[in-house]
């Protein structure tokens, strides 16, 4: 066996080892209890359901893939940064100056296109939002944030 050839075996097998070692450390799948839901234009709602909720509420629905390490690495971190960030399913427990910052965020993030996240909306194309969705989203969420 040439030289080449052992260290390709080397490295497929740490490689496949590696991949059975990594499923080990499963991820939690956990989706708390709604506590309060967020109160959109009925044109809205089914949008921020479709494009938003699986990282930005209590409600995700897990794919195949988050039972695959390291993926589920990824997308367990996505939805802990996306609840960080603004979790619809709380809604009711944000103050009303929070609320009205987050709903700038939101008109800001959809307008510039930074959300849906463009890797999610990859594996996810119903996520996808056309022009204009998007304007709607953001139309709603600087009228809603100028309200509070």
């Amino acid at each position: 066996m040439t030289s080449r050839r052992k260290s390709l075996k080397i490295s497929a097998v740490i490689f496949v080892a590696a991949f059975l070692v990594a499923q080990a450390f499963r991820i939690d799948k956990t989706n708390p209890s709604v506590q309060s839901e967020i109160q959109a234009d009925p044109a809205v709602q089914p949008l921020l359901r479709r494009a938003c909720y699986n990282c930005h509420s209590n409600e995700t629905v897990w794919p195949w893939y988050s039972n695959v390490a390291p993926a589920s690495w990824l997308v367990a971190s996505d939805v802990r940064e996306g609840r960080s960030h603004v979790n619809f399913s709380e809604w009711g427990g944000y103050g009303s100056d929070v609320q009205s910052h987050k709903l700038a965020d939101i008109a800001g993030e959809v307008r510039d296109g930074e959300m849906p996240l463009w890797y999610y909306t990859l594996a996810h194309p119903e996520a996808r939002l056309s022009p204009a969705e998007r304007s709607r989203i953001q139309g709603w969420a600087e009228a809603a944030s100028e309200v509070k």
